[in-house]
């Protein structure tokens, strides 16, 4: 890692000053933390932004990903980060690549100690991230070296893992592999789904980040390596793997619809329709007769479905394709699933 560099007393015009935040003076800017580029593009790295603009964080540039398409119109939409950033006030900047020309002398000319990275959507080079005297801190929502890569919130409920958390790596170049500076875990409850772990994750990462920049910058952290043998991986959702599989046992089933509830939301098919399934829970009954697929009935708290254990399945909200999500019960009151229909 570069020494830190001398950043003198000009800042470029384009960089945001305190003046810029409603009744916060120069003097009002929180000392502890460092200076920092923040770069983060979804909903999970909103939190943080946030987090650090209320801390009095130095926020010089926020760097997101570009404008995308997205609807049915396919109209170009900013990304959450975007959004929150220009409300806040901070200059944004939205490179194509980051190892694009030009991208990491702009960067450097904001001179700040520290990059603050959550969920930006690109592997950083070693070069970016030496522009940094404090290196590129990382929000990752797993307990690394647990679930590197993608996709670690839906691994872990998919697993039937107890606990999950938040690490804060210090960036090196390869995928999560960096050396970690702090990690919270929770528990992972029998009811929440991937939209209520990535909030709460989201929250607590937040918190996690600001006061872990203020000890790095004290030097008060001293980094641990990852043990690589003790590494497991959250690749990519793949098209198709939230594909109901009836056969499956009922606790699997249960957790694949968790784990992609909101988004994508676990399917199968009814009548030749994709039907989506939310908020699926086990039920304990006694095992049945039904085949896999087959609807038993349903009760006050959603659809009931055989899984291949002959265990019961609830589920308690469905999305009938094209058409938006509803209760089990104001579903089947529009498309009656008697006892015997087959979901596939």
């Amino acid at each position: 890692m570069e020494e830190k560099t001398e950043r003198g007393t000009g800042i470029d015009s384009t960089v945001a000053s305190t003046e810029s935040r409603p009744g916060m003076s120069e003097g009002d800017m929180d000392v502890r933390l460092p200076s920092l580029i923040f770069m983060g593009t979804p909903d999970f790295a909103v939190p943080s932004l946030r987090r650090l603009f209320e801390a009095g964080a130095d926020i010089r540039l926020v760097v997101t990903q570009p404008d995308r398409p997205s609807g049915r119109g396919k109209k170009l939409s900013p990304p959450p980060v975007k959004v929150v950033a220009e409300a806040l006030g901070l200059p944004v900047y939205q490179p194509e690549r980051v190892r694009d020309p030009g991208v990491l002398d702009h960067v450097r000319s904001f001179h700040a100690d520290c990059a603050a990275v959550v969920a930006y959507g690109q592997l950083l080079p070693q070069a970016f991230l030496d522009a940094f005297p404090l290196g590129a801190l990382n929000v990752h929502a797993s307990l690394l070296p647990r679930y590197r890569g993608a996709a670690p919130m839906q691994r872990a409920i998919l697993a039937g893992d107890a606990v999950t958390g938040v690490s804060i790596m210090l960036l090196d170049a390869g995928m999560d592999t960096g050396p970690v500076l702090a990690r919270r875990e929770i528990p992972i409850l029998t009811e929440d789904n991937l939209g209520a772990i990535h909030d709460k994750l989201a929250l607590l990462g937040a918190d996690l980040l600001c006061e872990t920049l203020v000890e790095w910058k004290r030097s008060r952290i001293q980094p641990v390596p990852q043990e690589n043998r003790l590494a497991t991986y959250a690749p990519p959702l793949a098209k198709g793997e939230w594909r109901i599989d009836w056969n499956l046992p009922a606790e699997r089933i249960v957790r694949m619809i968790r784990a992609f509830d909101p988004f994508p939301g676990a399917y199968g098919f009814f009548l030749g329709k994709r039907l989506k399934c939310f908020q699926a829970f086990l039920l304990d009954w006694k095992e049945g007769e039904g085949m896999p697929g087959e609807v038993a009935g349903c009760t006050e708290k959603g659809l009931v479905v055989w899984a291949k254990d002959r265990r019961a399945v609830c589920i308690g909200e469905l999305q009938w394709e094209g058409q938006r999500r509803m209760t089990a019960g104001e579903f089947m009151r529009g498309r009656p699933m008697p006892p015997g229909s087959r979901l596939e």
